[in-house]
């Protein structure tokens, strides 16, 4: 699961980069804002990267999500990223349990294999 979330989360990481990017030609916002939002959001995707296996790191994850989608009614565009990465978090902690599950149990039936020589 960490491989996958972590993929997304970097992923997302340079996505709020470029919306950040975008946003300092909205007139409404000054570029301190801008990049103290940005900058949060894409310390919170690194963070996660570390963090996602642990107690908590999926919700946390599901924040960001929510963040994202939020930041639509600042740049419109966000909207449907926001909507898209959520995806993308969702299938990534999805199939990224599917895929350790699958691993521990081939360790179990490699493990049985070997103690059992007959």
């Amino acid at each position: 699961m960490r491989t996958l979330c972590s993929s997304t989360l970097i992923a997302e990481f340079f996505i709020i980069g470029f919306a950040g990017l975008v946003a300092m030609k909205e007139p409404d916002l000054s570029m301190g804002t801008v990049w103290t939002v940005s900058g949060i959001a894409m310390g919170l995707c690194l963070l996660l990267c570390g963090l996602v296996t642990r107690p908590g790191g999926v919700a946390l994850g599901w924040a960001l999500q929510a963040g994202l989608i939020a930041a639509g009614f600042v740049l419109p565009l966000m909207f449907l990223l926001g909507v898209m990465f959520a995806g993308l978090w969702w299938a990534s902690v999805h199939f990224g349990r599917k895929v350790d599950e699958a691993k521990a149990r081939f360790a179990a039936m490699n493990d049985e294999s070997q103690a059992d020589p007959a």
